[in-house]
């Protein structure tokens, strides 16, 4: 009866967040071209209100070349999700993404009741299931600045061969986003759009470094940015930076490859307890209800959860090396 009950509850809450999400979603007028042109014109006031310090320097200048954060940087960073969303460069709308969440979430809540589990596997079910959504977003974001960071040497050469041929970096930038793929040549065909709307260079670049953060753009924007100041040979500098980069992916294909027994390893040992719960759960679940039901139990439950997140950020650290 209790189970019944549940589902019934969760079947009306499921309805409920299902109907106010695509209420929500059908509501909201297609505004993609305005909120387009809102993006980008509202760059150029930000940018010139943020896009130099108090001593008139360029914000790509001001800011510090490696990428290494304050903590709590990191952590607003990683939990913007705005930007994470725009990263990502999702195919569906956010308030889609939300109505994804939900069902996901309430799905994996109702699955457990529905086979007859306890009702505390469909709370653990629930947030498990529901973190899909977020996993494959945060999965699409990695996938897409992993693919910018392999193109950028192509496109680096690319512009470096429109300035030997005479024309402008403008032009370098639109050649860019013409003849390459996405996400670097939308990520450039912003940045050419940004100066058809009379946004300064500086301020294009540091908007692209905002967007993406790679530490090669950045070396990209800073080179720009000086070459314009100080003059200089920017084929040439556009050239070597390529080169550096490409000789990094070499040595990181190295590190990957000497690390790639521990990264294994890491998995088998992480992998191996919940594993081991299901199918001892499945022979015997009266010898793993005491886990749930006790109170020494929901301790030491609790204690190898938090041991096993440890030991997940301790072999991280050990085999993620940078390059």
């Amino acid at each position: 009866m209790s189970t019944l009950i549940i589902t019934l509850a969760a079947f009306v809450g499921v309805s409920a967040l299902v109907g106010s999400v695509a209420f929500l979603v059908w509501g909201a007028a297609d505004q993609k071209a305005e909120d387009r042109l809102v993006m980008l014109t509202s760059a150029s006031t930000s940018m010139k209100k943020l896009g130099k310090n108090g001593n008139g320097q360029s914000a790509v200048l001001a800011g510090a070349l490696d990428d290494r954060i304050s903590f709590a940087d990191d952590l607003l960073e990683k939990f913007n999700l705005r930007l994470i969303y725009e990263q990502a460069h999702m195919p569906i709308p956010p308030q889609q993404f939300a109505m994804l969440l939900g069902i996901t979430a309430a799905a994996g809540a109702v699955i457990p009741g529905v086979a007859g589990l306890n009702p505390v596997f469909g709370v653990v079910s629930g947030l498990v299931v529901g973190l899909l959504p977020l996993l494959w977003l945060i999965f699409k974001r990695k996938a897409r600045l992993k693919a910018f960071a392999k193109q950028l040497p192509d496109a680096l050469e690319l512009i470096a061969r429109a300035l030997r041929a005479g024309h402008s970096l403008s032009a370098g930038f639109s050649l860019v986003a013409d003849e390459m793929m996405d996400p670097i040549g939308g990520e450039f065909q912003k940045v050419f759009e940004e100066q058809n709307l009379g946004i300064a260079m500086e301020d294009t670049l540091s908007n692209v470094c905002n967007r993406v953060p790679n530490l090669d753009l950045k070396f990209f924007a800073t080179a720009v940015v000086l070459q314009r100041q100080t003059g200089g040979d920017l084929a040439e500098i556009l050239d070597k930076i390529g080169y550096i980069i490409r000789e990094r992916f070499k040595i990181w294909g190295q590190v990957q490859a000497l690390t790639g027994e521990g990264r294994i390893s890491g998995v088998v040992l992480l992998a191996l307890p919940p594993v081991m719960f299901v199918a001892v759960y499945q022979l015997n679940p009266g010898y793993v209800m005491p886990l749930f039901s006790d109170a020494m139990g929901r301790q030491m439950l609790f204690f190898g959860v938090v041991m096993q997140l440890l030991g997940a950020l301790a072999i991280r650290k050990i085999v993620n090396i940078k390059v």
